[in-house]
């Protein structure tokens, strides 16, 4: 394998294109260290040690979105949003093309409706940069308005109706310039461009993490108070190991479908013969995760909101502690949402129909099944079978992190990469960043990174 790092360099396009995400990945860590203009650092720092010191759930809470921003958010910077804006509009947009016809016939015009459809993503991810910038500008002038606590000290200076505007406008700006650098590493550099930033931010707190486990196994407690001894963090470095390992597995599995295409000549060639359909097991990905972990965001704060308007012995402070993201409820309620995610998902995106004409037309065909219904009904069965033992899988490494933090008190910020989102996103991308390397080495006659096979890409070909 190191050879094959060493072979990247010795190819100039490789290599150029290997510098050119290098800087823009440069830029984008920068970005993230600049604070808005307006902000106390000192005492925003404080504010946020405070929440995930005195309140799990919400300290949970802020801890997830300050890993997908890089650590931006704890320092409230100008990519405090990163680029998960985009990532929601392209969401939105991929569940609304199945379901309103005009766009559905946009998007199969070819080159020119994939730029129509891009075009109206980028519309929809500053719509949804207003809105989220305006939720963290508002946070920053008063935090309990988003059912968090109260600051000690002011998190920001100068008036308020300069503050907001000039915060949400800021932060537009930064993530539709991330976007836009996005791209042009996937046009100009290796791998997808807007997934890589994202997985760089999150990679970018995995230090802090490492740290803070080393300094938990010194003091032999956690920041709990719960007993943290050596040989757990022994412990930790093994089931590391073991649940990256298991989310290749599920990032790459996939189960193959014969398929037997009619043989004919075309021009001089003949065309035709044995290969199959790879189903994939994890077939929509972090996506679950995502729409769950966006669901349950909302239930606690509404909860909590209402429960401080009627009192402490209300329904809602009950169900304000039901959905508390370290409690079993909340667990419960995400498991099942991963579940129903991954179906609707499957739903939504594969179609057995369209794929039963297309193989029909091509004069291909399933061994033992009839061309047609019986072959839509087929796939329909195959992917229903698989997708079970995905979700299920998923879901198992969804709860994991919360398994840890309420079993043995291990940090939130440290648990989400034993599991769910990050892990996934890191797997997912590395593997298809070193797919691409690969195929640029064995198109120049190459070693790739591996003597026997290849890698595969997430699509699954």
């Amino acid at each position: 394998m190191l050879t094959a790092f060493l072979n990247t360099l010795k190819v100039k396009e490789l290599r150029n294109r290997l510098l050119f995400t290098a800087l823009i990945i440069v830029l984008v860590r920068v970005a993230s260290s600049i604070p808005c203009p307006g902000v106390d650092p000192a005492a925003l720092e404080k504010f946020i040690s405070d929440i995930a010191a005195n309140n799990s759930a919400s300290g949970g809470f802020m801890a997830m979105i300050d890993i997908f921003s890089g650590g931006a958010l704890a320092h409230f910077a100008l990519g405090a949003l990163g680029i998960m804006p985009y990532i929601t509009a392209s969401i939105i947009i991929q569940l609304l093309v199945p379901v309103i016809p005009s766009l559905e016939k946009i998007s199969r015009d070819g080159v020119s409706g994939r730029q129509k459809i891009s075009q109206y993503t980028r519309y929809l991810t500053i719509l949804v940069c207003i809105v989220q910038g305006a939720m963290v500008a508002v946070a920053m002038v008063n935090p309990t308005k988003l059912g968090l606590p109260a600051p000690t000290e002011p998190l920001f200076t100068g008036s308020t109706a300069v503050f907001v505007p000039v915060t949400v406008l800021v932060i537009t700006c930064t993530t539709m310039v991330f976007t836009w650098l996005g791209e042009q590493i996937t046009e100009r550099g290796i791998g997808n461009g807007v997934s890589l930033i994202i997985t760089i931010n999150i990679v970018s707190r995995l230090p802090h993490s490492v740290i803070e486990l080393i300094d938990m196994a010194i003091k032999g407690q956690t920041p709990d108070g719960a007993t943290f001894k050596p040989v757990q963090l022994l412990l930790l470095l093994v089931v590391f190991c073991v649940v990256t390992a298991a989310t290749i597995l599920l990032s790459q599995g996939y189960r193959r479908v014969p398929i037997q295409m009619v043989r004919k000549t075309v021009g001089k060639q003949m065309m035709g013969g044995s290969t199959y359909m790879p189903l994939k097991v994890n077939f929509a990905n972090v996506m679950p995760i995502i729409f769950a972990g966006a669901i349950l965001m909302l239930p606690e704060y509404l909860f909590q909101y209402m429960a401080a308007r009627s009192g402490s012995g209300s329904i809602w402070f009950t169900l304000a502690m039901f959905f508390r993201q370290d409690g079993m409820g909340y667990m419960v309620t995400y498991g099942l949402l991963i579940l129903a995610f991954s179906f609707f998902w499957v739903a939504n995106q594969f179609n057995p129909i369209q794929i039963a004409d297309n193989l029909k037309k091509e004069g291909a065909y399933i061994p033992g099944i009839s061309p047609g219904q019986p072959t839509a009904d087929f796939l329909d069965g195959a992917m229903t079978r698989v997708t079970a033992g995905g979700a299920v899988f998923l879901m198992a490494l969804a709860l994991f992190p919360m398994f840890l933090y309420n079993s043995f008190r291990i940090p939130f910020m440290v648990a989400q990469f034993f599991g769910g989102t990050s892990l996934l996103i890191m797997v997912g991308v590395v593997l298809d960043t070193m797919s691409q390397l690969e195929s640029h080495l064995t198109m120049r006659h190459y070693e790739g990174f591996l003597k026997s096979g290849r890698l595969r890409s997430r699509s699954g070909n």
